[in-house]
């Protein structure tokens, strides 16, 4: 009996003494590898992984900011993100409001009449420009439509007559009363014979001595109506340069100015002036007369 007990004293203690060296003879456990931030000015946002010991020693506080880390951020445009809390609730519609049409974007209406006021134009072909002023469908001839001229007189009136003031840029001495035809001929003729025996820009105005009025020709008594009569002529007496200085038919009927009418042979159907027949001495005739050919002289 007595040796029972001493046997259970003596395993007790021993066992006693394997529980108190357990934890020193245990395996521990090694230390965790550390992550170690690196970060310079062209390495940012790489990270290294350091294990061992050596690692743990590394702290979490932050490293200085490079010293123009804030002025970059500053200049750095900063982007909104629209969430369900910055964004404008939706607008309550009631039963009427559910038939209501949607509020059009800011800019749409006055957007759509600038496009209606921009007329289309088909390829190949050039749109003419509308200006105030324009008459013949030019923009280059200024004045006004009237209408329609009659007369007692058999051979005279205008069905469209117009009265010009400015042709080609050269304005009027005084406004003439013509059909289109007539005002369209006398813009070629400044164009291509005025312009280049003068110059560009010297001829800044015609002296007008004729245009509508209900007579015969060269006022005679019995003889056929004349194209005045029919608004299909113009009288020219002279020219005023750019420079203020005028000349006239009667006394600068010089080679300039013979170019100059000469040129109007053929854009007009007849084309008189010092020398043709005595009555054109002072002024240049030009006229539309309705015949195949021309008369220049």
């Amino acid at each position: 009996m007595l040796r029972g007990v001493v046997t259970g004293v003596i395993l007790l203690a021993a066992v006693g003494a394997a529980l108190a060296d357990a934890p020193s003879k245990s395996p521990r456990p090694m230390p965790r590898p550390g992550m170690v931030a690196v970060a310079d000015a062209e390495t940012v946002g790489i990270v290294t992984k350091v294990a061992g010991p050596a690692a743990m020693p590394m702290t979490s506080r932050p490293k200085m900011r490079p010293q123009n880390l804030v002025a970059v951020a500053l200049e750095v445009p900063q982007v909104v993100v629209a969430t369900a809390s910055t964004m404008a609730p939706p607008e309550k519609k009631g039963l009427f409001g559910l038939l209501r049409p949607a509020k059009r974007p800011e800019g749409l209406v006055e957007k759509q009449l600038v496009a209606a006021t921009i007329a289309p134009v088909k390829p190949g072909k050039q749109g003419v420009v509308s200006q105030k002023g324009a008459v013949c469908g030019d923009p280059s001839i200024k004045g006004e439509t009237l209408a329609p001229i009659t007369s007692r007189v058999q051979g005279c009136g205008i069905a469209n007559p117009v009265r010009i003031n400015s042709v080609a840029g050269v304005r009027l001495s005084q406004a003439a009363t013509v059909d289109c035809d007539t005002a369209r001929a006398l813009k070629t003729w400044i164009e291509r014979g005025l312009v280049p025996a003068y110059g560009k820009g010297r001829v800044v105005q015609l002296q007008v001595a004729g245009h509508y009025v209900c007579r015969t020709r060269n006022h005679r008594s019995g003889a056929k109506v004349s194209e005045h009569g029919r608004g299909r002529a113009i009288d020219i007496s002279g020219f005023t340069f750019s420079d203020g200085k005028s000349v006239s038919v009667l006394r600068n009927f010089d080679s300039t100015m013979r170019k100059a009418h000469k040129s109007a042979c053929g854009i007009f159907k007849t084309t008189l002036g010092p020398g043709s027949d005595g009555m054109h001495e002072d002024h240049l005739h030009y006229d539309v007369a309705q015949r195949s050919s021309s008369y220049c002289r």
